[in-house]
This record gives C-alpha cells, sequence and structure tokens, in this order.
C-alpha cells in the first residue's frame, strides 16, 4: 500500500459504488464498482494510498456508507450537495464513471459543495418526524375529502356549528342528509380518521421520549413562544426545527 494520499469519488447506487481514485495531481488511478460495503470499498482503494480523503453526493444510503467508512476505515468522508455537484458539471451526459471522478476531483481541489453529515441518532430521529409528517399529510387528505363530499351534496353545517368538533362530527353522521353512499364514505372516512389520530398520539409519544434527553429540544422548547407553551404536543414541533438550529453552523445543511 503506497503511503501518498488519494482522494476518492464514490457514486452510490443500492447494490454497487462506483469507486474513483486520483492522485494529489489529479490523474486516475482507478475507477471501478465495486459492491456496496464498507471493507471491499476500502480494500481497493487503499491499494493506491492513504489517507483517503473521500467524497459521496448526498442521496438515500449515502450517510450510513459515508458513516461507515469514517468508524471502520478510518477515512475523511464528506458528503456532497447533489443539486450543486450537478451544476458544476461541465458535461451533460451522465454516467457512473464521470459522476465519481467529479466528486473525487471536487474533493481534491477543495470546491466539493459539502453538507452536514448528521449523527446516527439524527438520522435515525430523522425517520420518525418524516413518519408522522406522512400521517399528518394523510389526515389532512381525509378531511379535505369529507369536506369536499359535503359541498358536492350541497350540506352546510348549523350555525356556530364549528367542523371537526364531536357535535359536528355528530351532525355528519346523523343529521346531514347524505346519500346512500355519501352516508357510507363519510363513515369510511371519519374511521379513517380516528385510526390516523391514534397513530400520531402513538408517533408523538414516542418522539418524546426519543428527545427527553436532547439538549437541543430542551433548549427550543425554553424559548419564549415555543411549543412547549402552546396547547399540543411539545416534542415532535421542537424536533422538527432541530435541523434549522444545528444547521446554522453548517452552511450546506441538507435535511
Amino acid at each position: 500500500m503506497c503511503s501518498l494520499p488519494v482522494f476518492v469519488g464514490l457514486d452510490y447506487h443500492d447494490a454497487s459504488v462506483r469507486v474513483c481514485v486520483l492522485d494529489t495531481d489529479g490523474s486516475e488511478l482507478a475507477n471501478a464498482d465495486r459492491r456496496n460495503d464498507w471493507k471491499a470499498i476500502a480494500e481497493f482503494a487503499d491499494r493506491f494510498g492513504r489517507p483517503v480523503q473521500a467524497a459521496i453526493e448526498s442521496c438515500c444510503g449515502a450517510a450510513d456508507l459515508a458513516e461507515e467508512l469514517i468508524s471502520c476505515a478510518g477515512w475523511s468522508v464528506d458528503l456532497a450537495h447533489p443539486g450543486y455537484v450537478q451544476r458544476m458539471k461541465q458535461n451533460p451526459d451522465k454516467t457512473d464513471c464521470q459522476d465519481a471522478q467529479l466528486v473525487a476531483d471536487l474533493e481534491r481541489v477543495g470546491y466539493l459543495p459539502r453538507v452536514w453529515l448528521a449523527p446516527h441518532y439524527i438520522r435515525e430521529l430523522r425517520h420518525v418526524v418524516r413518519y408522522r409528517l406522512q400521517l399528518t399529510d394523510q389526515r389532512r387528505a381525509t378531511k379535505l375529502r369529507v369536506r369536499a363530499l359535503l359541498r358536492e351534496q350541497r350540506r352546510h353545517a348549523p350555525e356556530g356549528l364549528n367542523a371537526w368538533t364531536k357535535a359536528w362530527e355528530h351532525w355528519v353522521r346523523h343529521e346531514a342528509e347524505l346519500s346512500e353512499q355519501g352516508h357510507w364514505l363519510v363513515e369510511q372516512h371519519l374511521a379513517e380518521l380516528g385510526r390516523l389520530g391514534m397513530q400520531i398520539r402513538q408517533v408523538e409519544k414516542r418522539l418524546e421520549r426519543l428527545t427527553a434527553n436532547d439538549v437541543e429540544v430542551q433548549r427550543l422548547q425554553e424559548q419564549r413562544g415555543s411549543a412547549r407553551s402552546r396547547p399540543g404536543p411539545s416534542a415532535p414541533r421542537s424536533v422538527t426545527l432541530i435541523g434549522s438550529a444545528r444547521a446554522s453552523s453548517w452552511p450546506g445543511f441538507v435535511a
């Protein structure tokens, strides 16, 4: 193994990773596919030099591979902003070979548009937060379908009856003169809303447990006018702000 430093560009795919190795002058030493495994990638690149400075475009799965190469192989790995990298390409053609070579060269000359490699805890937390967002999106869409059905059948709630209260739901179920199919659909939608509400509460309880000792969440909750001072779950609202708070020292942050 050579003791001269090398620069490695990685083009990530589910089953394989394109690995391009450059020397300090930018000459290509190798450019080949390796299976998506940090050991196979490290064994291939380490033959050409050490230490290794590597770069990989941020995408689904790239952060986990980067963390493995850092912790297990001892590499220095940066995540690259995929949008900026695409704009910096001079060639409109897109191949794995060229993409890996480009990020390796950007890393070599110091022009790589870096983004934050979030720690594993934050990446796991994001999955749960995004799941809650998916559930709330489904709940919003279901509510819109109910309101659309009422508009289509020209049914208007009595004056002073606010939507989505228990009294309003009782009116929809028992007093609104809907068609047979309209009544059946409303029942299905309201049952779906109940299920989604239960799932959202379960996710929020999990988020509160996950962030119970998180300093950033506690700091956000202590701010004047924060989620803690308003009704409803405080931790999930605070968690959604973690990225912005932590990104203040990371100019290239990508959520």
